[in-house]
């Protein structure tokens, strides 16, 4: 769902919030159970935090005033290259082969991490799914 946009924040999974209401409607005996509770609602409220920053994380993009800014510093930059070196064809050719290469690294790596769950280097539901318990039973 984080890959297609198909996800929000308004709605929280069912399975942590049943376990969240579940730990905080247990009646601890004694001090250890206490202890216990409060770290399993501690970490239940990071899975939830952590599932936030990963929605946020895909909703997040690179917007076209950011690309097009990057654009013109490239070409601008690669016209002030060829000017400066025009009495020297070698240097100058060189010198521009050198920093279109940069940039286009440069706009490689920010297009590949725009969309962190889709793409080659995506980040995948894979180990979500490991410890689903429904997910795992209808893979056997």
């Amino acid at each position: 769902m984080m890959a297609h946009r198909e996800v929000t924040l308004k709605a929280t999974p069912p399975a942590l919030a049943e376990a969240l209401h579940l730990v905080v409607a247990m009646n601890p005996q004694g001090p250890g159970q206490e202890s216990v509770q409060r770290e399993i609602i501690v970490t239940l409220e990071q899975a939830l935090d952590a599932r936030r920053q990963r929605i946020i994380v895909s909703l997040a993009a690179v917007n076209s005033v950011k690309w097009w800014c990057l654009y013109l510093q490239a070409v601008c930059a690669l016209a002030v290259i060829g000017l400066v070196h025009c009495d020297n064809r070698l240097a100058s050719a060189i010198a521009m082969g050198l920093f279109a290469t940069g940039v286009a690294t440069s706009v490689l790596l920010i297009a590949a991490h725009d969309r962190p769950f889709t793409g080659q280097i995506s980040v995948s539901p894979e180990p979500l799914r490991q410890i689903m318990p429904e997910e795992a039973a209808r893979r056997t």
